[in-house]
């Protein structure tokens, strides 16, 4: 069955293309293009056969059931898995990307105090072994003041509950101001209050055109918050605006595709015709291609 993917790259809002579809006449415009983009993993597909692309400034929830490659999506693109099949490309160098993994993934227990994890928004842009000056200092303290953990500096963040150290994560995002920013289930077992408060920073990077991806698993989060749906099942179910994309009809795609899900399945043919490669092109972006 076709699916539908949204525009989102510049094009007519109202418009649509067909999600086999290639993007070449969007890339130049994109933040971040996928070109029938297959990731696996011990070469059974995770994530296969995804393409469009993320536009400039735009706010883009990543939802589906569990399993459907969402996390897969925000490392492929952070360039921490391997492609198996197809082209993806970030239109950004590596400094100008940020990414915060699920908070399982974090070791809680590192010796660091709140000020000193916050710094680490700066090294991005620093040369090998440069320090960190006054101004920075004081854009860190900001972040903390932002996040409300003034006061905070010198606790370890292993004391920290889980929406104290959340807090802490999304100030070093300020601190590193980054133009495309990536979150993985930021909002999980935190408290509401600390996930409004985190919604509201996610606006304001909104508001100044920065790209956000979000991968979250509460629906009325993301009628209510996002302006454009990725909706995966492993494949792509539909991409667009949010009240297009989050129709019972492709929840229900998605549930019905996540069932059939076979993890013994083979890599399928297209993977062997679009061979995955790496490259750098002008400006700092970033092409990575399947091998």
């Amino acid at each position: 069955m076709a699916r539908l993917v949204a525009h989102a790259c510049g094009a007519a809002s109202s418009g649509f293309a067909l999600a086999g579809g290639l993007v070449g006449q969007w890339r130049s415009r994109a933040m971040v293009s996928l070109e029938n983009l297959t990731v696996s993993y011990r070469h059974h597909p995770a994530l296969h056969h995804i393409t469009g692309c993320f536009a400039p400034g735009s706010l883009t929830a990543v939802v589906g059931p569990n399993g459907s490659g969402k996390s897969t999506l925000l490392k492929s693109i952070m360039g921490l898995l391997p492609l198996a099949g197809g082209q993806l490309t970030v239109s950004q160098s590596a400094r100008r990307v940020a990414y915060l993994p699920q908070v399982a993934e974090i070791e809680r227990n590192f010796p660091i105090n709140v000020r000193d994890c916050v710094c680490l928004g700066c090294w991005p842009l620093k040369r090998a072994w440069g320090g960190i000056d006054g101004q920075q200092l004081q854009r860190v303290d900001a972040a903390l003041q932002e996040v409300g953990l003034q006061g905070f500096e010198h606790r370890p963040i292993s004391s920290l509950s889980g929406g104290q150290l959340q807090r802490v994560l999304f100030a070093r995002l300020l601190v590193q101001n980054a133009d495309l920013i990536l979150l993985d289930e930021p909002f999980s077992s935190i408290d509401s209050k600390t996930t409004a408060a985190l919604l509201r920073i996610i606006a304001g990077w909104h508001e100044k055109k920065r790209t956000v991806m979000v991968v979250l698993h509460d629906d009325a989060q993301v009628r209510q918050y996002f302006p454009q749906t990725l909706l995966l099942a492993r494949e792509l179910v539909a991409w667009g605006p949010t009240h297009q994309v989050m129709t019972q009809a492709n929840l229900a795609t998605a549930r019905a595709m996540a069932e059939a899900w076979d993890d013994n399945a083979e890599l399928c043919d297209v993977d062997a015709v679009m061979p995955p490669r790496l490259e750098v092109l002008p400006h700092t972006a970033l092409h990575r291609h399947g091998a």
